[in-house]
């Protein structure tokens, strides 16, 4: 990754073993490590990322302290692998989605902190939007043209609305800056991006396609929804394969200039697409399931980016050359974030506790515990849902707490498996599962039981980071071929449904079924919960 190639090394009479860098900038932490020819970890640095809240409902990031952080960790990283920067033969970068800022295209400075993916200032706005006229409107003409032409694409836009994780009306909220004219639109990456190299203004396919303004039929950014809100196409990024160059990194960064992109030197991609590559996700039907601060289920769909009706949400995966491999994505975005809630309220004091105290008890004694502090997502769709706690009694105690907390997520796995399945209608080929919560035994154990298929997880459960190093790379020869990748990919253990036998037939554990219910009657009781006087 360094200005030094393999040549220079080779003329001096020598070959030195040469390795992949990989950062992973997260919604808690952003982490960088040294992979070697094995897609084993050499050496690693972690820095956390510290969310502020200034408001009730407003979730920041400090974009200068996130930029120290990122050139800590890749210092770091190198330094406890014991090589040196020149040994690094590929830079990838795998970033949250819909986290944005906006800043002055000459100097550089932003005009606000980092708005992120799971603020909800919009919230008010989005739902006057989604009641306007002109909303009326639009789903009543495109439900005459799906009449008339019966294209699914024009049945999914009849029933189009908007939601606080697209980028859309959070950056509508802060149209004041934009409107100042020297305005640079960018997530996490372009903003990277725009800081390593002094100024190239660029973002990639996966990351614009998560934005919510990404039209990924036409593969550009979307003029009508830009319209739509009065905001200028000049504020957004260029949207480059991975194969475009842009130069190199200023020296004074790492100490030597780091090729950016040219001929896939360094790459980044969104962190829930690298997490897919790094799964091997490659064929149709592929399900990768990571559960960290947030859950987000992917299937893979193949060429054709898949029209859903119900909030699965079509996303460029990668484009890689000519290839255009398209995912569907559903989320629910409190899954890690209520497990750490649950630790801060001392119902326990290890993460590692909590499968053993959820197997201590035969049930969760009726208790139902709603994971809806961002709101819910997919299939409900409902960002004024609170979370809560239902059913307690004088008999429950912290086994039970935690037993329902944790049935919880997998009780939103199951909700989001269904609806991947009655939309997609694509045969399921495998389902890994990755992200910080798959640690987690019972959740495992209970998702396979309430899916009826098996479930896989990585010995490494951080899959964006190996995902980015993967595609860096085979874009400079590290690794050769997709299938030489997959022979890399090591599972740690597998979690077979109780009905072993019925595996892939998808039946439900019927043991689940009344608690299950109970558990869905609660979610509709906290629904629309903040819009009450």
């Amino acid at each position: 990754c360094s200005g030094f190639s393999c040549d220079y090394n080779q003329r001096n009479g020598f070959k030195k073993e040469s390795f992949i860098l990989s950062v992973d900038v997260g919604t808690t932490s952003i982490r960088c490590h040294v992979y070697d020819k094995e897609a084993k970890i050499r050496g690693s640095c972690t820095s956390k990322v510290v969310a502020l809240y200034p408001e009730v409902g407003h979730v920041e990031m400090d974009p200068e302290a996130l930029w120290k952080s990122f050139i800590t960790v890749v210092k770091g990283a190198v330094q406890d692998a014991g090589v040196q920067m020149r040994q690094i033969e590929a830079l990838g970068i795998s970033t949250q989605r819909g986290t944005f800022t906006t800043w002055d295209r000459k100097t550089g400075v932003p005009f606000h902190n980092f708005i992120s993916w799971q603020d909800q200032r919009a919230a008010d706005l989005v739902k006057s939007w989604n009641r306007s006229c002109t909303m009326k409107g639009i789903h009543g003409v495109m439900k005459m043209l799906y009449f008339l032409t019966r294209q699914k694409r024009l049945l999914a836009a009849s029933l189009i609305v908007f939601s606080t994780q697209h980028v859309t009306f959070r950056l509508v909220w802060v149209r004041q800056a934009v409107a100042e004219g020297n305005c640079c639109f960018g997530t996490i990456d372009t903003w990277l991006l725009f800081k390593l190299t002094k100024g190239v203004h660029a973002t990639d396919y996966s990351n614009a396609s998560s934005t919510g303004i990404f039209d990924s039929y036409q593969m550009c950014w979307s003029g009508f929804l830009c319209s739509l809100v009065s905001l200028p196409l000049s504020i957004f990024p260029k949207v480059e394969n991975t194969s475009h160059d842009f130069g190199s990194t200023d020296p004074s960064i790492f100490g030597v200039p780091i090729p950016i992109m040219s001929c896939g030197d360094c790459i980044w991609m969104a962190d829930q697409q690298a997490a897919m590559f790094g799964e091997c996700c490659f064929d149709v039907g592929d399900v990768k399931i990571t559960m960290g601060t947030g859950t987000f289920m992917d299937i893979n769909t193949g060429s054709k980016p898949h029209t859903s009706v119900t909030g699965l949400y079509p996303l460029v995966g990668w484009k890689i050359g000519p290839e255009v491999v398209y995912l569907a994505e559903g989320n629910a975005a409190d899954t890690g974030k209520a497990i750490k809630w649950a630790q801060e309220l001392e119902l326990f004091s290890d993460v590692r506790e909590t499968s053993a105290m959820a197997y201590s008890v035969s049930d969760s004694d009726g208790v139902c515990f709603v994971p809806s502090f961002s709101g819910l997502q997919a299939p409900l769709n409902d960002p004024k849902a609170c979370a809560s706690l239902m059913g307690l009694k004088p008999s429950t105690t912290k086994s039970h707490l935690v037993r329902a907390i944790l049935e919880s997520v997998a009780f939103r796995n199951k909700q989001l498996f269904e609806t991947m399945l009655r939309e997609t209608h694509i045969p399921i080929t495998k389902i890994r599962v990755d992200g910080g919560v798959s640690s987690n035994d019972f959740i495992m154990q209970l998702t396979a039981d309430l899916f009826g298929r098996k479930v896989a997880r990585p010995q490494h459960h951080e899959m964006s980071c190996l995902g980015a190093a993967f595609v860096a790379g085979l874009g400079v020869g590290f690794w050769r071929t997709r299938e030489e990748l997959k022979k890399l990919q090591s599972t740690g253990e597998v979690f077979l449904p109780k009905d072993a036998h019925k595996e892939g037939a998808g039946c439900q554990n019927r043991e689940y079924i009344h608690t299950f219910q109970s558990w869905e009657r609660a979610l509709r009781r906290s629904m629309n919960w903040y819009s009450k006087p």
